[in-house]
């Protein structure tokens, strides 16, 4: 950047090794900060922290102040997960500034009357383990929180799905156009119900699993060309769930590895489990049973760290105190705290396939109970 406004400096020399800096004696700074002796035009990069606040506010005035009123402008970050390291503090402490620079130029756009706006995009679990000065005042202010098919919020997945089926298909196809609606998948669920359970609530999800369902459609349309369905139906979905939940375990790997190093070590209890519902009793029992001597801190430490990454969720009877009951998993209801006690645990439904589990318990006699909650729940 080689003039603002009749300010000249070699800003590149900030960001590159150098033993000195050059900054023109006509730039707006406090020389006085200065040590003596020190030349304006030969300023050792000792003295950076010295100058570095000074500098930065005035480069934010000067480019603030040759931003176009009529324009709109937007800097965003994103992927900023692909570095994460929660031992890393000089990672931390890099988001930090980011989050700060951020609202430090959105403030003096809004102020200058300018349309500029830097966009952090940051999953939560990352940000909840930031730690600073304002980030309340940050979170109550500048945060806002990217959510489908919650209480807090109107956006849907499906409205997400319906503009890229226009995008593919042209026109304007609905959900319904492209799923058979008309039955039911197993517990009365809507085809739709039925793959948001499976998700995370995130676009890439539903995304995915609908990629799957066309691959099991295509399949079975050319194994059977005279068929007239012309819609996603139950067998296709119920074909799709593996390939899914596969591919879904190897995003929550990628996501907790760095959290949690013991991550695989606790999917394998719940595998051998064997069953999607449980309760502590029979995770405390396969807990100990494979990780007793290890230097885990225990079975219910182990299954909290499990619900913080939405892997589990727990049931509650009576759920928000409307009479119902639920069960309650941390990428649904953040607010919520971790109940120990409760009598009964669910494995969240994305993971049922690729560990193998089942939907019953096989008592002695070789019947088949099928699980009371579920019964209550399909009653609903």
């Amino acid at each position: 950047m080689s003039s603002l406004r009749g300010c000249t400096t070699d800003v590149t020399q900030i960001f590159t090794p150098s033993k000195t800096l050059k900054l023109r004696p006509h730039f707006e700074l406090d020389w006085k900060i200065l040590k003596a002796g020190i030349s304006p035009e030969n300023v050792p990069m000792t003295e950076l922290p010295t100058v570095v606040q000074e500098l930065n506010q005035n480069l934010r005035r000067y480019i603030t102040s040759c931003l176009n009123p009529n324009h709109n402008y937007f800097i965003c970050f994103d992927q900023l997960d692909l570095g994460f390291d929660p031992a890393a503090g000089d990672y931390q402490n890099r988001l930090i500034g980011l989050l700060l620079a951020a609202r430090d130029i959105n403030v003096a756009a809004r102020q200058a009357g300018k349309n500029l706006f830097v966009v952090v995009f940051l999953r939560d679990d990352i940000y909840e383990t930031l730690h600073f000065e304002d980030k309340n005042k940050i979170t109550e202010n500048f945060l806002s929180l990217i959510e489908w098919d919650t209480a807090r919020t109107n956006k849907t997945l499906k409205g997400l799905m319906e503009k890229r089926f226009h995008a593919v298909l042209g026109g304007a196809p609905s959900w319904d156009d492209v799923f058979d609606e008309t039955k039911e998948m197993p517990g009365h669920q809507t085809k739709y119900q039925h793959i948001l359970d499976r998700t995370y609530l995130r676009p890439r999800d539903i995304i995915k699993f609908t990629n799957s369902v066309l691959s099991r459609y295509k399949a079975r349309k050319s194994q059977s060309p005279d068929s007239t369905a012309n819609n996603f139906e139950n067998i296709d979905l119920n074909e799709a769930r593996l390939e899914y939940s596969t591919y879904f375990i190897k995003e929550l790997d990628d996501e907790i590895h760095k959290h949690l190093p013991h991550y695989q070590d606790l999917v394998e209890v719940l595998r051998n489990i064997g069953i999607w519902q449980f309760t502590f009793d029979e995770f405390d029992k396969q807990f100990c049973s494979q990780l007793g001597t290890s230097k885990l801190s225990g079975s219910k430490a182990a299954l909290q760290e499990l619900y913080e990454f939405s892997l589990v969720g727990f049931y509650r009877v009576g759920g928000r105190g409307y009479g119902g009951s639920e069960y309650f998993f941390k990428y649904k209801e953040p607010a919520v705290r971790f109940d120990p006690s409760a009598p009964r645990f669910r494995i969240h439904p994305g993971l049922i396939e690729v560990l193998g589990l089942k939907r019953f318990t096989m008592p002695t006699g070789g019947v088949a109970a099928v699980d009371l909650l579920d019964v209550e729940e399909q009653k609903k």
